[in-house]
């Protein structure tokens, strides 16, 4: 393994042609008049693209990005790349925080300096942490991939970052991707995982169905019809991107690699739907954060390799390592956003899969946990991990 320093530069070229696109868009006409209704609301999206060229400033985000260290490591020829921030208390505890789809690592950006130097924070020093938070592999610098790779190795290859970072004990923390691979690493590597925590109810066995692409599957009919229209309502807001990225990854990742229009649509619906923002997304994320991670996405040209990881969960079932119980033993720990996932499984479901040592559900907050409620995942973390240190 080779561990180099990193920080983030794009070349003028790549900003220059990007708004050589941009100023050349041609979007659809809203004849419809839908709003968002149908996916983007072209209104919305016309005011984002002008704040983009007229008003976005990237060096600025960059300068902002790279305060904090960051290194590319090298793992049998998989990129790997990481911002490695140090606590600062009597012992700080190493802690993985790993993303998801379409998150980026900078979806942490507010947790950073709250768990590295708690007492800045108003916390306690004996609280901090030494944080590594990596980009999935074919996620913006974790690129170009020789090779696909899945959540499964995934969690390998954190394990062995970690311990090439002098980490042999550690703790894991993650969301939507970033959950089942936490839970992975407590399950593969429960001798060396002092704890687990994860957002939401998933577990393991999530691609482990007959159609993957339809990961929700039927809402029966004989359900109380509140808690029908709840999982409908969920699954109107989260089924598109699975379908397509499962079955047609590549068709789609053509048009936005050549597109940041389209790749711009494409992301920020998921940030309106999946947040906790009442339909209007900027209540969660202002528009130099929205175009911020779409960035991230369009100069490192990942799109297509972060899409193909839906690919590969949907097509290599999860296989377990052990046959102990629970599988994952090692001791967890669950936040619950109830927007969300608005019928989370039950402590006794989850007690079937994982070593249960904490749980709260919160009524507010969304998919973008770290992003949207940083003191909540902060309070979280901090209080899971204070008796497991």
């Amino acid at each position: 393994m080779t561990i180099e320093p990193f920080a983030i530069d794009i070349p003028d070229a790549v900003l220059d042609d990007l708004r050589a696109r941009l100023e050349r868009t041609q979007l659809p006409s809203g004849f419809a008049g839908d709003g968002w209704r149908a996916g983007v609301d072209l209104d919305y999206l016309r005011e984002l693209l002008d704040y983009w060229i007229g008003s976005f400033d990237w060096r600025a985000r960059e300068r902002e990005i790279n305060r904090y260290p960051q290194f590319r490591a090298m793992i049998d020829g998989i990129p790997v790349h990481f911002l490695h921030a140090r606590g600062t208390g009597p012992q700080p505890l190493p802690l993985v925080l790993t993303h998801g789809w379409p998150w980026t690592f900078w979806d942490f950006e507010h947790v950073i300096g709250p768990l590295t130097d708690p007492a800045a924070y108003g916390g306690e020093p004996g609280d901090a942490f030494d944080l590594v938070v990596p980009s999935l592999p074919g996620f913006v610098f974790s690129t170009p991939l020789p090779r696909p790779v899945d959540w499964q190795a995934t969690a390998d290859l954190w394990a062995r970052l970690m311990r090439e970072l002098d980490y042999e004990r550690f703790g894991a923390s993650g969301g939507d991707y970033g959950r089942i691979v936490t839970l992975q690493l407590g399950h593969k590597y429960a001798e060396r995982v002092v704890g687990a925590h994860i957002y939401g109810t998933r577990g393991l066995g999530t691609w482990n169905v007959e159609r993957p692409w339809d990961l929700a599957g039927p809402v029966p009919d004989d359900l109380p019809a509140l808690t029908r229209a709840m999982l409908l309502g969920r699954q109107r807001r989260f089924s598109a991107h699975v379908t397509v990225q499962v079955l047609d990854p590549q068709s789609l990742a053509v048009g936005l690699h050549d597109s940041p229009a389209g790749l711009c649509a494409w992301l920020v619906v998921r940030r309106r739907n999946w947040s906790d923002c009442a339909g209007d997304v900027e209540m969660c994320f202002s528009k130099d954060e929205l175009l911020t991670h779409v960035m991230l996405y369009w100069a490192t040209q990942s799109f297509w390799t972060s899409a193909r990881y839906y690919y590969e969960a949907a097509n290599r079932p999860w296989r377990p390592a052990h046959d102990r119980t629970p599988p994952v033993l090692a001791p967890t720990g669950v936040s619950v956003f109830l927007n969300d996932e608005p019928i989370p499984r039950t402590d006794t479901q989850l007690a079937q899969e994982v070593n249960l040592r904490f749980r709260r559900d919160h009524e507010r907050g969304g998919h973008f946990a770290p992003a949207e409620r940083p003191e909540t995942v902060v309070e979280d973390i901090r209080d899971f991990f204070r008796p497991l240190r």
